[in-house]
């Protein structure tokens, strides 16, 4: 049993409106992307491009009485927000638009989605470079907790100065020079070794001058921000200030509250590798072993802690396999095309399978109907490996309730035949393990024909 203190849930800033509330002015903001993702589901060959084909724009505009450009729009928002999926040449509706009107939880996911991708919603103003617009865009969560703190209206005069702040802390850290700031890189000597000539001809650039041009740009990343936090219903602009809406300041909230979780893991689990981590919650009870999932995933991009979750899965641990696929369902969304990718590999094709469905929003209590016969015999030759390794003889012994089989006769049969890696050592422990001597016995048979490959 674990000892280990859990943290008391966290409430949301006082004034908060309830979830309900929250989800109504998501659904709200969506209205548009969630029209044109209905059109998209039953439409014919809606197209899949990004903007929609031509010919797709007119039949959607003219269908939902609404401009080209809302059409464009909309379709944008409703692939971030994940209620349209692309296959291919083929716009599906995503698992979230058959969820919308009776999961508030699915719609502030959507909504969450797409404020996470305000700027690709609004796009960067022309003529600056991706460096920049880079920096700005890691910049704004600083923006963005000012707001949170501040609980009402914040000047853009205060914003600008603290974006400005952290873009040059951001520059600092990777000793980078902003261009134009009149600051001369080292200058090199000649290979004979002679001094190199002073210039003569350019002038150095006035500071006064280069200050002004960064504050320039510093002022059109801030409103070009500002506009697309708007544009997502993150935040209101006012004549020269800024609010965070109440679903902005809610998703603030959430972001701070990850990195707190992150902060307080226990044991140091947030600085291990994903197989360390995963054994350390091995012994956790499912909720407190979530929070661990969390804490370790606030501290990894997305996509790196995904790869590293499924490389433990390619692994020989049967434990870890099952255990990365949990900390997986955590992930959510962002894990999917991942998962898709691995459904043909032999060891996590069931794993990936019931983790789809569960996206989908299979019930999980149905999920293992969507299995073959074969597949749901090799998990259950997998999670009885994991019994046999990390757990005790009696689990191993209640594991054969669980078999599809219901029968250990017939159960033998299909374990024999589906090839998975470890079945002779889990018929081993099986054996060794059972109380009936009968079934000890035909359990230990069936473990030696497997092993010299009789019938």
């Amino acid at each position: 049993m674990s000892t280990r203190r859990t943290r008391p849930a966290p409430r949301p800033p006082e004034g908060t409106p309830p979830r309900t509330e929250l989800a109504r002015q998501a659904r709200a903001v969506l209205a548009d992307a969630v029209r044109i993702a209905h059109w998209a589901a039953g439409a014919p060959a809606p197209g899949s491009s990004a903007p929609l084909a031509a010919q797709a724009l007119e039949r959607a505009a003219t269908a939902l009485e609404l401009s080209p450009a809302q059409v464009r729009a909309g379709w944008d928002r409703a692939r971030l927000a994940g209620l349209i999926e692309l296959h291919g040449d083929t716009a599906r509706p995503g698992w979230r638009l058959r969820a919308w009107d009776r999961d508030d939880s699915a719609v502030l996911r959507g909504w969450v989605a797409l404020f996470d991708a305000w700027s690709l919603v609004h796009a960067a103003p022309e003529g600056i470079e991706t460096g920049a617009v880079a920096e700005a865009v890691e910049a704004v969560p600083q923006v963005l907790s000012l707001l949170q703190l501040s609980a009402g209206p914040v000047p853009v005069p205060a914003l600008l100065d603290l974006l400005a702040q952290r873009i040059a802390e951001l520059q600092e850290e990777r000793c980078e020079v902003p261009y134009g700031t009149g600051r001369a890189a080292p200058e090199s000597a000649p290979a004979d070794g002679r001094p190199a000539p002073a210039p003569t001809s350019v002038p150095a650039p006035s500071a006064d001058r280069s200050t002004d041009r960064n504050a320039d740009l510093d002022a059109l990343l801030l409103d070009w921000a500002l506009e697309g936090l708007a544009a997502v219903g993150a935040l209101t602009l006012g004549n020269g200030h800024a609010t965070l809406t109440p679903l902005g300041n809610w998703a603030v909230w959430v972001k701070l509250e990850q990195i707190c979780v992150a902060a307080q893991s226990p044991a140091g689990n947030i600085e291990q590798s994903a197989a360390d981590m995963l054994l350390g919650c091995a012994r956790l009870t499912p909720g407190p072993a979530r929070d661990e999932y969390r804490a370790w995933l606030a501290a990894r991009t997305v996509g790196s802690a995904v790869a590293e979750l499924l490389a433990v899965a390619r692994g020989e641990d049967a434990l870890l396999r099952g255990l990365a696929f949990e900390a997986l369902r955590v992930v959510g969304a962002p894990a999917e095309p991942e998962v898709r990718a691995v459904v043909d590999h032999p060891s996590l094709r069931p794993y990936a399978l019931l983790w789809l469905a569960e996206y989908e929003g299979v019930d999980p209590d149905d999920a293992q109907e969507i299995l073959s016969r074969e597949e749901a015999t090799w998990l259950w030759v997998d999670t009885a490996a994991a019994v046999a390794d990390h757990g005790e003889t009696g689990l191993l012994v209640r594991h054969l309730d669980s078999a599809v089989q219901g029968t250990v006769p017939a159960l033998l049969d299909e374990v024999r035949a589906v090839g998975h890696p470890r079945t002779v050592q889990v018929l081993v422990a099986l054996a060794a393990a059972h109380p009936d001597p009968a079934l000890a016995k035909a359990v230990r048979r069936a473990a030696f024909q497997v092993h010299t490959g009789g019938a």
